[in-house]
């Protein structure tokens, strides 16, 4: 058995590698060739200084010039001297090109395409191998005969074989389109990542999801990620669109609340004419008790306008939550050039 390490650069890609019980991080990193910050190896240093959002591990002797008991109290490691004893999400202080790196290529067959939804197109992919990538995350898609690529949010958990993705169906759009009116179970593709900061932390506080449109991708994933490893804590997600057609996975929701006694949604629809019992923006329809005084974990997927608007909203009760975290997307992004 061995953990998993998520290695995470500032720029956004993202390496997890494979580390044996009692093997240190910083040999794990060279036995996959990542090459880390890595200069003394005795804890004398603080060249390979990272901080470990996630997980658990122990720590052998260091010198306190390298790393200090409040560094250490906050979750800052060294590399060299962190041996885990559990998965890990560890952020590395430069990007991934300064440590001779690139995301990774990968291959998949097309095993499934729903069509069913006027706005939107969701599609499963048969990857090579199980993909490891934090739940939330994304990849740079690329369609059969296409240079361009588009990226989108794995709807999926990690760790299959089978990728799921749901995606805006833009007029003109470049994968929309494929995907609307030539995609034909069996095509192969291609994909680059994981890449991406907008992921799921360890829940230690309450968790408000806000998801705009096709920014409910993440959290399918992020959900289904917590089937499999549950949390005591209160999981609330409010799934705002324009139109009732936008309305998808509905059903995916339903199980995923009944997988989950703690998780609870509702949706919101902004047409005035769509006899929704909730009309209007999804801020419209929280109140002070969901951000919890502060002791929240807030997430936000979807478009700048909503992303801005919950920033508002919090403005307005005069709280913070302990930490915002939030993708922005454009449609106008998967236009064609």
């Amino acid at each position: 058995m061995s953990y998993n390490i998520a290695l995470q650069f500032e720029d956004g890609v993202t390496r997890v590698i494979p580390c044996n019980p009692g093997e240190l991080v910083a040999d794990a990193a060279y036995r996959a060739k990542v090459n880390i910050p890595l200069d003394c190896r005795d804890g004398a240093c603080g060249t390979c200084k990272c901080h470990c959002e996630s997980g658990q591990f122990e720590m052998s002797d260091f010198v306190e010039d390298a790393l200090s008991d409040s560094e250490a109290s906050q979750g800052f490691v060294l590399t060299c001297k962190m041996r885990p004893t559990s998965d890990c999400v560890v952020k590395v202080p430069t990007t991934s090109a300064s440590c001779k790196i690139e995301a990774i290529e990968h291959g998949g067959v097309l095993s499934r395409i729903d069509r069913d939804s006027p706005t939107t197109v969701s599609f499963s992919l048969a990857a090579e191998r199980p993909l490891a990538f934090l739940p939330g995350q994304y990849v740079n898609l690329r369609a059969p005969g296409r240079a361009e690529t588009r990226a989108y949010s794995f709807s999926s958990a990690p760790n299959r074989t089978e990728l799921s993705f749901l995606i805006r169906d833009v007029p003109g759009g470049l994968m929309s389109g494929y995907m609307r009116g030539e995609a034909a179970v069996g095509d192969a593709m291609t994909f680059v990542g994981p890449y991406g900061s907008f992921y799921l932390r360890n829940p230690e506080r309450p968790l408000l999801m806000l998801a705009g449109g096709t920014g409910l991708a993440p959290f399918l994933s992020m959900l289904r990620w917590l089937t499999e490893n549950p949390t005591s804590q209160p999981i609330a997600l409010a799934y705002g669109v324009n139109a009732n057609a936008d309305l998808v996975e509905l059903d995916t929701l339903d199980a995923l609340r009944s997988a989950l006694p703690n998780f609870r949604y509702f949706t919101v629809v902004v047409d005035r004419e769509s006899g929704h019992d909730k009309l209007g923006y999804v801020t419209d329809h929280l109140s002070a008790a969901d951000i919890n005084g502060g002791d929240v974990d807030v997430y936000v997927c979807g478009p700048p306008p909503m992303v801005e608007g919950v920033r508002k909203w919090m403005s307005q009760l005069g709280v913070t939550p302990t930490n915002f975290y939030f993708e922005k997307f454009s449609p106008t992004h998967e236009a064609a050039k």
